[in-house]
């Protein structure tokens, strides 16, 4: 299984989706929350090459982007095969 990583914000409708897509699919993952730790942001935002909204998502270090791009790939058929580590 790939690692995943996901930078939120509480309150935040987006990430509640995103993580609820994941937590369907039985995906464990490292949520990283920008408001308990604001240090990360910067972080956040350097990884998702200037982004600055959250969710922002990452498999096996690769940043697809937000919510919608995570639907988006299970739309499309290839979001299980990125969490399989498969590409």
């Amino acid at each position: 299984m790939a690692e995943v990583e996901i930078y939120t914000m509480m309150f935040c409708p987006y990430c509640a989706r995103a993580k609820s897509l994941l937590s369907k699919k039985g995906v464990e993952f490292t949520e990283i929350d920008i408001l308990e730790e604001p240090a990360r942001r910067e972080e956040m935002i350097a990884r998702s090459e200037g982004r600055h909204t959250v969710p922002q998502i990452f498999i096996d270090g690769e940043g697809i982007g937000g919510c919608e791009e995570l639907y988006a790939l299970e739309g499309a058929g290839a979001l299980d095969a990125k969490l399989a580590g498969t590409k």
